[in-house]
C-alpha cells in the first residue's frame, strides 16, 4: 500500500516533466537488452558489458545515458536517457520491447520500472553501490524505494558494504549477491611500434616524465617540480602536453628565457636529444606513445576546479606511474578505486608535486605504484562473467 502511495505521489509531482525527443532507431529483430548508465562513472562498464553481450552472445543492445559511448558495433544502439514519466516509460517500452532491463549503480527509475514490472520484463541492477533515486527527484514517496527494490530479479553488489545498503533499504536476500566490479573497456592507447623503439633508444637510459592535458594555471607547479627534480636526475626529461596548443609559444619562450632550459618541440619535427629538459609534444596526440615511454605520469587538471582532464586508466593499463591532483573532475570513481589500491600519489601543490616526482625516480617506487596501477586496471573480468551468467539466465527463464 505504501509503494503504490509513493509511486502515486512521484508520478504526480514529475507529470509536467518534458517528454523526451522521440526519434528512436528501428529495433532490430530478435531479443534485447537494454542497458541504463546513469553516470559518467558507469558508463565504461555499462559499455563493455555491452560488447560482451553483442559479440558474445548475438544480443540486441540499447544503450541510454546521458553521453553517446560512440560505439562502432551494428547490434549495439544508443539513446539519450529519456525522462523518468510514466508516458515516456510507456513509449520505450512499447517501441523497444526489452527482454530484460539492466540499471547500474543502484540509480532507481520509478516510472520505468513500474512500467516493465506490469510487463513482467525482469529487471537487474549491476554494479550496484546503494540505492538511490534519480538526481533531482528526492522528496516524500513512502516506501517507494523499498517498493522498487522488490522489482528486481537480482541485485548484483560490487561488495559487501553495497548489499549492507541494499539490505537496509528493503532488498530482499533471495535477490542480493556480491559479483564485484564489472571490468571496463580496455584503456590501451595505441602507438606506432617504430617510433616508440626509435625514441625508446634515442632516450636510452635518461629519466622521464609525462605531464599530460596540462592547464595554463598548473604549469608553474610542473616547472617548480621538474627544476626541482633536476637537482636529483640531471638528465631528467619533461615530455609535455599542454591542454591549450596556443600555449606552447608562450611556454617555450617562459621556460628559456626563465629556466635557461633547452626546449625541443614535436611539432617542429624536433628530437628528444640529450641536451633537450622539456619536449612540448602536440595537445590530445600521441598519448599511448608517451605513457609507454615515461615511467612516471602527471595527470593535468587536477590542481584545478576542472579536475583531472584524463583518464586515469589510460596511464595505468600502460605502466606509468600516476601523479594527480585533489579534485577528480570526471573520473572521481576511477581514481578512488585507484587510491584504495594505493595505486596513485595525489599531489595538492607544487611543493607536493615536486616531493612525490622526486620520490617517484627511484623505479623501485614508480614500479610498485604502476604495478598497483595495473591491477585495478584489469581487474573485473570475472565479475563481468558472472553479471553476463545472471543476464543470460533470466533471459532462458523469459517466455
Amino acid at each position: 500500500m505504501a509503494y503504490s502511495l509513493g509511486l502515486t505521489l512521484y508520478n504526480l509531482a514529475n507529470r509536467a516533466t518534458p517528454a523526451s525527443a522521440a526519434n528512436r532507431p528501428t529495433r532490430p529483430h530478435g531479443p534485447l537488452v537494454w542497458l541504463h548508465a546513469p553516470s559518467p562513472n558507469s558508463q565504461p562498464q555499462i559499455t563493455g558489458l555491452a560488447r560482451r553481450l553483442e559479440e558474445d552472445h548475438g544480443l540486441n543492445i540499447l544503450i541510454t545515458s546521458d553521453t553517446n559511448p560512440d560505439l562502432r558495433h551494428g547490434g549495439i544502439l544508443w539513446q539519450p536517457t529519456p525522462n523518468d514519466t510514466p508516458a515516456e516509460a510507456r513509449a520505450m517500452l512499447d517501441h523497444w520491447q526489452p527482454n530484460i532491463l539492466i540499471l547500474a549503480e543502484g540509480e532507481l527509475r520509478p516510472a520505468l520500472l513500474a512500467e516493465a514490472h506490469t510487463r513482467r520484463i525482469p529487471a537487474l541492477l549491476v554494479d550496484a553501490r546503494a540505492p538511490t533515486l534519480m538526481r533531482g527527484r528526492d522528496g516524500w514517496w513512502p516506501g517507494l524505494i523499498r517498493g522498487l527494490l522488490g522489482t528486481f530479479s537480482a541485485i548484483l553488489a560490487i561488495d559487501g558494504p553495497a548489499v549492507r545498503a541494499f539490505r537496509a533499504a528493503g532488498a530482499s536476500d533471495p535477490a542480493l549477491q556480491i559479483t564485484g566490479r564489472m571490468e571496463s573497456p580496455s584503456a590501451v592507447l595505441p602507438c606506432r611500434e617504430a617510433e616508440r623503439t626509435a625514441l625508446a633508444a634515442l632516450l636510452a637510459t635518461r629519466p622521464v616524465w609525462f605531464a599530460a592535458g596540462l592547464p595554463e594555471a598548473e604549469e608553474a607547479a610542473v616547472i617548480t617540480a621538474h627544476r626541482s627534480a633536476m637537482r636529483l636526475a640531471h638528465r631528467l626529461l619533461l615530455i609535455l602536453s599542454p591542454q591549450d596548443p596556443a600555449r606552447i609559444p608562450a611556454l617555450v619562450q617562459m621556460m628559456e628565457d626563465t629556466e635557461g632550459w633547452t626546449i625541443a618541440r614535436r611539432a617542429a619535427e624536433e628530437e628528444p636529444e640529450s641536451d633537450v629538459q622539456v619536449y612540448i609534444t602536440d595537445p590530445a596526440q600521441d598519448f599511448g606513445l608517451w605513457y609507454r615511454l615515461a615511467p612516471v605520469t602527471y595527470l593535468g587538471g587536477g590542481m584545478t576546479d576542472a579536475g583531472t582532464n584524463r583518464d586515469p586508466m589510460e596511464a595505468a593499463a600502460l605502466g606509468s606511474a600516476i601523479l594527480h591532483g585533489p579534485r577528480a573532475g570526471p573520473f572521481g570513481a576511477t581514481l578512488g578505486r585507484l587510491a584504495s589500491a594505493q595505486a596513485t600519489s595525489l599531489v595538492r601543490n607544487a611543493g607536493e608535486l615536486s616531493t612525490a616526482l622526486g620520490e617517484l625516480l627511484a623505479p623501485d617506487r614508480s614500479a610498485k605504484l604502476a604495478q598497483a596501477a595495473w591491477a585495478v586496471e584489469s581487474d573485473g573480468a570475472e565479475a563481468t562473467d558472472r553479471v553476463i551468467k545472471v543476464i543470460c539466465d533470466l533471459l532462458e527463464a523469459t517466455p
